[in-house]
């Protein structure tokens, strides 16, 4: 049997995650027009931002409402988001996964 058979770590989640994609939608609204936001291409950004930031894993719902806590009130690590999603998507629009025809074409919203 398997290490992980043995233990419940369903519940192991990377905070950073949320605050990623969070931050990810707040950017858009300055790129609008301008960048990809193709599933691939923000799969990527969201890939590389994640790559960059300090993780912040949490087990249980009480760990889910501290980590709320800690993120509002460290601004440092808010910082820290907010960077490495520039970094991303500045990286991912000047070497997009796909052809750049394609990057206008699916730079529509999904309906």
């Amino acid at each position: 049997m398997a290490f992980i058979d043995n233990y419940d770590l369903e519940n192991f989640k990377n905070e950073a995650e949320y605050l990623v994609f969070e931050e990810l939608e707040r950017q858009f609204e300055s790129y609008r027009d301008t960048i990809c936001i193709c599933n691939e291409c923000v799969v990527d950004m969201a890939a590389i931002a994640l790559n960059l930031v300090k993780p912040f894993y949490r087990h249980s719902i009480l760990g889910t409402l501290y980590a709320a806590q800690i993120m509002e009130e460290d601004e440092e690590y808010a910082k820290s988001i907010q960077e490495a999603v520039k970094t991303a998507i500045t990286k991912v629009s000047l070497n997009p996964a796909h052809d750049l025809q394609d990057k206008y074409v699916s730079n529509r919203s999904p309906e």
